[in-house]
């Protein structure tokens, strides 16, 4: 099955900014929907954006990350800008394709934002 990879997490101070990478297996055209989620130690894992079609993004986020693509890299991007400590967490990729009902996850990119 596939997995896709992340990279790019780390530890940043206040108002720094990252920019994480998922890097998936092939190709990324016959993906019809991806995002990144957020997890913290007891909380369940949260959309920070993403969507099949039409991008979410959380309201705490909003006009700091963006999600993107370089499909010739097959990669999905999720620019980080102005973090925060609320921003520390567990990053996780995740990814369907067309013809597919289930996503697929990475294994997960730590952030970690001090103040």
């Amino acid at each position: 099955q596939e997995k896709p990879v992340e990279s790019g997490g780390g530890l940043v101070q206040a108002g720094g900014s990252l920019r994480l990478s998922c890097a998936a297996s092939r190709s990324i055209f016959t993906v019809n929907s991806m995002g990144w989620y957020r997890q913290t130690p007891g909380t369940q894992r949260e959309l920070v954006a993403g969507g099949d079609g039409r991008t979410r993004v959380q309201l705490s986020v909003m006009g700091r990350f963006h999600i993107s693509t370089d499909d010739g890299a097959n990669t999905i991007y999720l620019q980080m800008n102005d973090l925060r400590p609320a921003d520390t967490g567990v990053y996780y990729c995740t990814l369907r394709r067309y013809g597919r009902t289930s996503y697929t996850w990475g294994q997960g990119t730590q952030v970690t934002v001090s103040s």
